[in-house]
């Protein structure tokens, strides 16, 4: 029965092979071999000529679901298969990568040997191996570097697990990829003596200055996010429920090529938006309310963020104007400052004596607002690539390449108000590039194109949503 299982596991494993004509599934089409090698070579040069990293890939997806490769994993190589390990010898400089190889008959018109071969030449590899070998290629390894934070398990205590034999071993690093402690712990069982280091500040560094195709990647990205909140806006009106904007937004990331959304989306209409994050998406929209909408897609593995807010009805009130104003004139001072060799802090201070300025010549409707507006923290906010909130950190002096949100918030406790705008900013050699500003921010310019017509409008939905109780 076991072999059987295995077996099976091994046709569903292929049916992307055998149903694709070019065979090129498992490999992506956005950066260069060089790029690659480039980012292999940093990480030999962090581990030195005694030690080994090895990266674990992610698992099969699940039916129906779209693999989608581990972050660092692609980072390195580029290569999207499941079940896989990567392992760059500081000993020999050399890569290696560990896949699932057929071992009876042909896989898409080739064998074991010439499925190997194509690998090594697309992917600039230098060594493709079954996932049999890999412990024994560890045998005289001292020093190994692997991930440690990296899979969402920072700061959860590592599992035992017991004494496994070699062949146990084998067979667990040839299913699902382990759980980083689980993972950490069996190769630990495996070689007693091997000092276990973590790799993943060196790949966090590494990922903080994009390169030129990656910012191409975030452009594209930052571009599709901008183009989701325009259509959001002219598809708004009162009745329109939450969920409609997030399917309109939707539509704007598939329809331009995106592979999913970055994280699922924030629209949030009226008291909704007092939640931060909030994702339940299941209220109408009222006449009088303002909806923030926060949502970014999955272009090539990298996403942006972004964040605006508009009127349901078409047309800031007074208190909108007031609030929503003032974080957009925050928000542009902010900007305005950002170019390499300056500070976050720099950034900040600048910004904040501008705005005194603006505070002492506004004359606020209520004192709260007043407050709230004199407490708004400017937020040169999370590194943004990959992952919206992505590794590594923008303190010190700023880089060209580096990418982050920039995110100034206000809250009026009184009156539950959560105020916010939000773009995703890379900064050039000379300044800054908005990498979401084609969405406005400019309060008359988005009355203006909340008059025209929308998607909603154009295709209403022919079904409603059952309404809450």
């Amino acid at each position: 029965m076991k072999a059987l299982t295995k077996q099976l596991a091994v046709i569903w494993l292929l049916l992307p092979v055998l149903t694709s004509a070019q065979d090129d599934f498992w490999y992506q089409r956005d950066f260069s071999l060089d790029e690659f090698a480039q980012r292999r070579g940093k990480v030999f040069e962090k581990i030195g000529t005694e030690a080994v990293a090895l990266l674990q890939g992610a698992p099969a997806a699940r039916e129906f679901d779209v693999f989608r490769q581990d972050n660092e994993f692609f980072y390195l190589c580029g290569i999207e298969v499941p079940q896989a390990y990567l392992l760059l010898d500081g000993r020999s400089g050399k890569t290696a990568v560990y896949l699932r190889l057929p071992s009876r008959g042909k896989r898409s018109g080739q064998t074991a040997d010439e499925y190997a071969s194509s690998v090594k030449k697309e992917t600039g590899i230098d060594a493709v191996y079954g996932l049999e070998s890999l412990l024994g290629h560890l045998e005289n390894v001292s020093e190994l570097y692997v991930l440690l934070g990296s899979r969402g398990a920072k700061g959860a205590p590592r599992r035992e697990m017991a004494s496994v034999d070699r062949s146990e071993a084998t067979d667990l690093l040839s299913s699902d990829p382990l759980g980083e402690g689980r993972f950490v712990n069996l190769i630990q069982n495996c070689f007693p003596k091997l000092a276990i280091k973590n790799l993943s500040p060196t790949v966090d560094s590494l990922r903080v200055i994009k390169s030129t195709a990656e910012i191409e990647l975030l452009r594209r990205a930052g571009k599709l996010s901008a183009l989701s909140v325009i259509e959001a806006m002219r598809s708004t009106e009162v009745g329109v429920e939450e969920y409609q904007l997030d399917a309109v937004s939707k539509y704007i990331f598939f329809a331009n090529g995106a592979r999913g959304e970055g994280y699922p989306a924030i629209i949030a209409g009226g008291a909704n938006m007092k939640h931060g994050h909030y994702f339940r998406k299941d209220s109408v929209l009222n006449d009088g309310d303002i909806v923030l909408m926060d949502h970014a897609p999955d272009c090539g593995y990298y996403t942006s963020d972004i964040g605006r807010i508009w009127p349901v009805n078409g047309r800031y009130s007074p208190w909108q104007r007031e609030l929503y104003g003032f974080m957009v004139k925050y928000h542009k001072a902010v900007i305005k400052r950002i170019r390499p060799g300056v500070t976050a802090d720099q950034i900040m201070q600048g910004a904040k004596g501008e705005m005194e300025e603006v505070l002492n010549k506004t004359k606020f409707s209520k004192p709260i607002y007043e407050r709230a507006a004199r407490n708004t923290y400017g937020h040169m906010s999370h590194t943004v690539g990959m992952s919206v909130h992505d590794v590594g950190s923008s303190r010190g002096p700023l880089k060209p390449g580096m990418v982050f949100a920039v995110d100034p918030q206000m809250r009026v406790p009184e009156e539950e108000l959560y105020i916010r705008i939000e773009d995703t900013v890379v900064v050039t050699e000379d300044g800054v590039e908005i990498l979401t500003g084609s969405a406005p921010w400019d309060l008359d310019e988005v009355e203006k194109l909340m008059k025209e017509e929308g998607i909603l409008q154009k295709y209403p939905p022919v079904f409603a949503r059952r309404k809450k109780p």
